[in-house]
C-alpha cells in the first residue's frame, strides 16, 4: 500500500485553489469532474523521492452536477464537515494505491474493517477502481485510507512538476503531513 494522494476538501473549488496558492505558494492545475459523485477537483503533483507518483487533490461538490443518488465520498455530505469547510479548506483524508483492490478489501474484511466495495470510475484517459462505502464515511478513526487501484495511467503521468513535495506523513491518531513548499515547510493536519 503506497500513498497515492492527499485530499483537501473545500466548500467551493475556487476556495480550494485560493487556499493552495496562499498556503503552499503554488496554483494547482484543473483536474476535472467526477460524475459518479457530483464533485470536481484541481490537482498538484507533490511526488518526491520517498513518495513518488503522489499528488494533492483539492475536491469540492460541483454546483453544476446533479445529486449523485448516494452519499458522496470523503464525508462531503455530512453537515458537520460542510460547516467546517465553510470556514476554509483543509486536509480531510488520504488515498492509498494498492495493486489489488479486491485482495486488500478482503484482508480488511477479515480484520473486521469495512473499507467499502470496488467501484469503477473514469475521467478522460484515466480509469480506476476505488473502494466506496455506502455511507461515504472516511476511515478516520481506524487511521486507514481510502483505497484505489489505477488502470494503465496515473494522474502524475501527465501532471507537471511542481515545487511542492511530500516530505513525510503520519496516519496514527489522525493524519499529519509535512510538505516542502516555496514558502518553506508546511504541516497539514486532518480536519473535521
Amino acid at each position: 500500500m503506497d500513498m497515492d494522494h492527499l485530499v483537501v476538501g473545500a466548500a467551493t473549488l475556487e476556495d480550494g485553489v485560493a487556499w493552495c496558492e496562499r498556503a503552499l505558494g503554488v496554483r494547482p492545475v484543473p483536474g476535472g469532474k467526477h460524475a459518479l459523485m457530483g464533485t470536481h477537483n484541481a490537482v498538484l503533483n507533490i511526488g518526491s523521492a520517498t513518495h513518488p507518483r503522489c499528488y494533492l487533490e483539492i475536491i469540492a461538490i460541483d454546483p453544476e452536477a446533479p445529486p449523485p443518488g448516494r452519499a458522496r465520498w470523503f464525508d462531503l455530505d455530512l453537515p458537520a464537515l460542510r460547516e467546517r469547510l465553510a470556514q476554509g479548506p483543509g486536509l480531510i483524508h488520504w488515498v492509498a494505491r494498492v495493486p489489488s483492490l479486491e485482495a486488500t478489501l478482503a484482508q480488511w474484511r477479515s480484520e473486521g474493517v469495512d473499507g467499502g466495495q470496488p467501484v469503477a470510475a473514469s475521467r478522460g484517459l484515466l480509469s480506476w477502481q476505488i473502494a466506496l462505502r455506502e455511507d461515504g464515511r472516511r476511515l478516520r478513526r481506524e487511521g486507514l485510507p481510502m483505497l484505489i487501484e489505477w488502470g494503465d495511467r496515473h494522474p502524475c503521468d501527465a501532471l507537471p512538476d511542481s515545487p511542492v513535495s511530500l516530505k513525510a506523513f503520519e496516519a496514527r491518531d489522525g493524519l499529519r503531513v509535512w510538505l516542502d513548499t516555496p514558502l518553506g515547510e508546511r504541516m497539514l493536519e486532518v480536519i473535521g
